[in-house]
């Protein structure tokens, strides 16, 4: 069987968690889910095609013309809940023009499996993970089509959706290393990203923690093995000339002796390696630090929130602040860049208390910092108190058709969304206009195209960024390399898909 994944482009949306100029800056990652698709179609033994479209901007027609001449038995999309009205487009397009028929997958389909599948377009889904499911479906469709005998399946059968039980949770460590010899990764980097080639891993599932705003909290810790990480480091350094990886973990200290034997690993093979991660202040120490410093680690991202203790505790965050101003001093004094992670419009939140977080932040002198409205995302506390007080569940109907994109209320907090917008644009303005600041990030460039990357993101920031978030048809993401973008589709024209 021969299964084609398709990453659609996506525009910007009222109800996204950040500013549309953060948004547009905020990179282009490879579609590492789809990868792992791929991976795990070809390792039982069928042909598969990732088109990363997003990135190598092509339009349904562009995919269309590459599809015709691979000639898949079935597509695979990806389905967020936040780009879903979106991919479901693409879906009907190539659907239509292909006749083949389509499986889709994604986080939505974690919260809504049933609604997912039941709009027109797609004909299976798959709820939990790909690693049972996807082979047993190809092995159907090449036979006795006997959907109902594939685990974690969802299918329409005479009018009606369906859905088999999920089966065994996969461990995954047993996940195969992703498809990234199906992507363009000369392609991808994000907004901090200072080494070429870029990439994004992931070497665990879940988070332990019970933050109330992220969907991830206290769900089930499912990490891959430090030998296995360290493979796919290797593969990375050597097969795709990845020379900077962002480990994109929920948190990727929560297991200590895990994240050690991944830096003494690390640290013996030498590579020529940079690296950056997510983790929580409170699990981090200088031994640590210094040991993950000398294993390559040239940032760490920080889940910092708010700077009014009272906010944090409201939060479920589980930190002090004097624990955030130890963490980040500690952090910068051993030579790692700190970035902070920060929330606008939080329960509670007021002009005067958002202020004392800017004052906060300015005070810890991180090196980049990320402000983010809270938003009702699925499964979170959020999204249930958002649905109990409005009496509507909003991204169920977004899926469904019968809701338009809008900012989503936020009952916890008396600032309004317009107030909220406005004061997330003048936390960037305020933090970023700084002289010193600006000088140094100027000093300690590494390469032109860095350079590029963040003057212009500021420029937008100061200039173009509204002061209450609007539509824009005609948004995409910024670009890395507009010239090697450029040869990518004079190749792809030349040569077709083989």
């Amino acid at each position: 069987m021969r299964i084609a994944c398709v990453f659609n482009p996506f525009k910007y949306k009222l109800h996204e968690e950040n500013l549309k100029i953060v948004q547009r800056y905020f990179g282009l990652f490879p579609p590492l889910s789809m990868a792992w698709v791929c991976a795990i179609a070809e390792r039982a033994g069928h042909d598969a095609l990732l088109i990363d479209a997003r990135t190598l901007r092509l339009t349904k027609e562009d995919v269309l013309d590459r599809l015709k001449a691979w000639k898949p038995d079935i597509l695979g999309f990806m389905m967020t809940t936040y780009m879903f009205r979106e991919t479901l487009e693409w879906v009907s397009f190539l659907k239509k023009n292909l006749k083949v028929p389509v499986i889709i997958g994604g986080y939505n389909l974690r919260v809504y499996p049933e609604e997912s599948v039941s709009v027109d377009g797609p004909d299976f889904g798959c709820f939990n993970s790909a690693y049972h499911t996807l082979p047993r479906l190809l092995e159907e469709l090449a036979g006795q089509r006997r959907f109902g005998d594939v685990p974690g399946l969802i299918y329409k059968e005479n009018g009606l959706v369906r859905m088999t039980p999920s089966g065994p949770e996969p461990k995954f460590n047993d996940y195969p290393n992703p498809a990234r010899h199906l992507l363009p990764n000369d392609l991808y980097a994000e907004f901090t990203t200072e080494r070429k080639n870029f990439t994004v891993m992931v070497t665990s599932k879940g988070c332990p923690n019970e933050c109330l705003f992220c969907e991830a909290g206290h769900t089930a810790y499912n990490p891959r093995s430090p030998e296995t990480v360290l493979g796919e480091v290797r593969e990375c350094y050597t097969r795709y000339n990845i020379r900077e990886i962002d480990f994109f973990d929920y948190d990727f200290c929560v297991d200590r002796r895990r994240i050690d034997a991944i830096c003494d690993g690390m640290i013996k093979s030498n590579l020529d390696v940079t690296w950056a991660c997510r983790t929580r202040v409170d699990y981090v120490d200088e031994a640590l630090l210094c040991k993950m410093k000398k294993a390559g680690c040239s940032r760490i991202y920080f889940g910092i929130e708010s700077g009014v203790q009272e906010i944090l505790d409201r939060l479920n965050k589980g930190i002090s602040l004097q624990q955030i101003r130890d963490a980040i001093e500690m952090t910068r004094r051993l030579g790692i860049m700190a970035l902070g992670f920060f929330l606008v419009g939080s329960p509670g939140e007021t002009r005067e208390t958002f202020s004392q977080t800017i004052r906060f932040a300015k005070s810890l002198q991180l090196d980049y910092v990320q402000f983010s409205k809270l938003t009702a995302k699925p499964l979170t506390p959020y999204w249930r108190q958002m649905v109990r007080e409005t009496g509507v569940d909003y991204w169920r109907d977004y899926i469904l058709g019968l809701a338009e994109d809008k900012p989503l209320p936020r009952p916890w907090t008396s600032l309004t969304n317009e107030e909220i917008d406005l004061l997330t644009k003048k936390a960037y303005v305020m933090y970023h206009c700084r002289p010193m600041f600006l000088l140094h990030h100027t000093l300690h460039v590494k390469s032109w195209s860095e350079f590029k990357r963040k003057f212009y993101a500021f420029l937008e920031m100061v200039f173009r960024q509204e002061r209450v978030s609007t539509l824009d048809e005609n948004f995409v993401a910024y670009p890395e390399d507009a010239g090697r973008l450029s040869s990518y589709r004079r190749n792809n024209r030349r040569n077709g898909v083989s």
